[in-house]
């Protein structure tokens, strides 16, 4: 290759990069509002941001790539754990976390600012990231949930029942708590379309509900949990 051809690759790769560089990023300027929801920017997520930042929170949570990694990615927290979820987990961490190895202080965060808080995060989850973060996407199995399942040692809907930690308030057979219905007595009440359905919107299902919504999960992952609860019906007792 002569030098004249070597430099003409280079500068029309260099060129050609930046202008695609360019041209992206003025792009991204370009859709930002449409991206980020700018239409529901109100001053209830702005004080939910203020309220955020007085907690340092970024201490220990990252949130839209940046904060720390002791604690969950909150960029989804909102769809991933539900307005209640949250709630609790502000206001009596203490409690929630128990038996969780990850602790998370008890500030006494105020009632005000829990609401504002939660309107925050709700904003936040809803912004077109191209579904960052990954652990949270609904087109993907986390990990250990693969894991379980490329091993056989369970179907997917128990695989999810484990992953989602369906246990610290349900119980089934010996395991589990007692916070919420048994599963063999769901089983023999809601057929599966019911549950799939409820697992996305429980309060919506049954007003007044406590549980978290399980938004992020596909259709087909929550119809995976629906037919494992419905197949217990036989293992039911009275």
């Amino acid at each position: 290759m002569s030098q004249r051809a070597a430099k003409l690759i280079f500068w029309v790769g260099t060129l050609s990069s930046l202008a695609l560089f360019l041209g992206m990023t003025w792009d991204t300027h370009r859709s930002f509002a449409a991206l980020t929801h700018a239409d529901r920017l109100d001053a209830n997520v702005v004080a939910g941001k203020r309220a955020f930042e007085k907690y340092n929170c970024n201490d220990c949570h990252t949130i839209l790539g940046f904060g720390a990694y002791y604690a969950p990615d909150l960029t989804r927290a909102y769809k991933r754990l539900g307005e209640d979820a949250i709630r609790l987990r502000i206001a009596s961490p203490e409690k929630v976390l128990a038996g969780s190895y990850r602790k998370m202080p008890q500030q006494h965060v105020k009632p005000e600012e829990i609401d504002r808080l939660v309107d925050f995060l709700r904003w936040v989850s809803d912004i077109d990231n191209h579904d960052w973060p990954p652990q949270d996407s609904a087109t993907r199995w986390k990990a250990a949930t693969r894991r379980l399942i490329g091993g056989a040692a369970m179907s997917p809907g128990a695989a999810l029942v484990a992953q989602e930690n369906c246990l610290s308030c349900h119980a089934l057979g010996d395991a589990g708590e007692h916070r919420g219905p048994r599963f063999e007595y769901i089983a023999t009440r809601r057929d599966a379309a019911w549950i799939t359905r409820y697992l996305a919107d429980p309060e919506a299902m049954t007003p007044g509900a406590v549980m978290p919504a399980f938004g992020t999960l596909s259709e087909s992952q929550r119809r995976s949990v629906a037919e494992f609860i419905t197949s217990l019906a036989d293992r039911s007792t009275p």
